[in-house]
């Protein structure tokens, strides 16, 4: 299984979760590029390679209006100050506003909000107000943004299975900032970290910031130490300051063995919905995140036909699922089995072919490796050349063996 460790032994910023993803990257300066392409109002971003303690990784540069985010107090509480009159304040809605003309995918986007909604929850708490009247501060806000939306992309484009993070390092003693001297970690970092395994060490100061809590709580599947993997490649990503251990994230990717994972089925039986209802429930619930949804025919009480829904999904999706359930379809009950599933490891890559591009999966483990194109490129391949589907696979599987050869 395809997984992602990240090592937070000195906290975690945004920029250096995005400096260390960054050196995964196969092609880190296109991958810039596209991120500055973005329109991120008035932000650059630009890497340069750092070195702590004698270790070399990157360090992101986040250029907001040709001042680098260092260059300010470098303090992500300062967000009802006002010491630069010349910055307005954003809200959520200004960050929904800026992100949604952003050429990302769906899931991208989401990813973003869903970050921003951890924070803008903890600040809201941690000043005693609403979510609406929360505002980022201008000069922290513009690099969040870059930060978030270049770590949500990056961990898209790495397409992991499973992303485990160490306990959090956070710091201790106080940290100052535009209201006055607060605890180490602040209150807002405090909240979104709740339920995650955090220790505040020796080193004085704050290791991790709200961005950096954000985007480990919304991404980590779970926190731990290690586990038995085959590391592929590792990334350094620096902070901008320095303290006596290297202040850096190290993250890992590699293969984890595939265990058997627990998933739920989730089952109704119903005798009073239309086709059409039924298929959209099926829809609904697999935009949901569900892992497979299937129905079959079934003889129900008074000799009625009717149909059992099946949804298969992950465990910690089950509130979601159940609560669709009860929202798409008519049914009064449901009934839930926990179900181990094995799986192969699969991977997906697009191959140039003689007839165009193919999306091809390839699936390995438990000693078997199958590859199988994608269907809608086989039909559509099938449908230029006036062939079957059976002989477009024959003619796709020689252009990959090729391939294969020539690699």
């Amino acid at each position: 299984m395809k997984t992602l460790y990240i090592e937070c032994n000195m906290g975690a910023a945004g920029d250096m979760l995005m400096s260390a993803l960054l050196e995964l990257h196969p092609n880190a300066e296109e991958f810039l590029n596209r991120l500055n392409k973005l329109g991120i109002p008035n932000v650059t971003v630009s890497k340069t390679a750092s070195v702590k303690c004698g270790i070399t990784g990157t360090h992101i540069d986040v250029n907001v209006n040709g001042e680098h985010e260092d260059e300010h107090m470098h303090d992500h509480h300062d967000h009802h100050h006002d010491h630069h009159h010349h910055h307005h304040h954003t809200g959520m809605h200004e960050i929904e506003h800026i992100i949604e003309h952003f050429d990302i995918p769906e899931k991208v986007r989401t990813d973003i909000l869903a970050v921003y909604h951890l924070i803008a929850e903890a600040e809201s708490h941690a000043h005693g107000c609403e979510i609406e009247q929360i505002h980022f501060h201008e000069v922290g806000q513009m690099d969040a943004v870059a930060d978030i939306t270049g770590v949500c992309m990056l961990i898209n484009e790495l397409g992991v299975d499973k992303i485990i993070a160490s306990p959090i390092h956070v710091g201790c003693g106080q940290v100052q900032c535009a209201h006055g001297i607060l605890p180490v970690p602040a209150p807002a970092t405090a909240y979104i970290l709740k339920d995650i395994p955090i220790y505040g060490g020796n080193v004085q100061g704050e290791l991790c910031t709200p961005t950096g809590a954000a985007l480990l709580a919304h991404f980590a599947d779970e926190f731990g130490n290690m586990p038995v993997m085959r590391v592929s490649k590792i990334g350094y990503g620096m902070g901008a300051k320095d303290f006596e251990t290297a202040n850096c994230v190290r993250v890992m990717l590699g293969e984890t063995e595939s265990e058997a994972q627990q998933v739920l089925e989730l089952k109704c039986n119903i005798d009073d919905m239309t086709a059409e209802e039924i298929g959209y429930a099926t829809e609904q619930l697999l935009k949901l995140g569900a892992v497979d949804v299937f129905t079959v025919p079934i003889g129900m009480k008074k000799n009625r036909p009717g149909t059992l829904l099946s949804c298969i999904c992950k465990t910690s999706d089950k509130e979601t699922m159940v609560n669709a359930i009860f929202r798409y379809t008519s049914t009064i009950g449901i009934r839930q089995n926990i179900c181990e599933r094995y799986i192969l490891d699969r991977t997906e890559n697009t191959v140039k072919t003689k007839y165009g591009d193919v999306r091809v999966k390839q699936s390995e483990g438990y000693g078997v490796k199958r590859v199988k194109a994608e269907y809608d490129n086989v039909a559509r391949i099938a449908d230029e050349l006036g062939i079957s589907i059976n002989e477009t696979r024959r003619l796709i599987g020689e252009e990959l063996e090729k391939n294969e050869q020539q690699v």
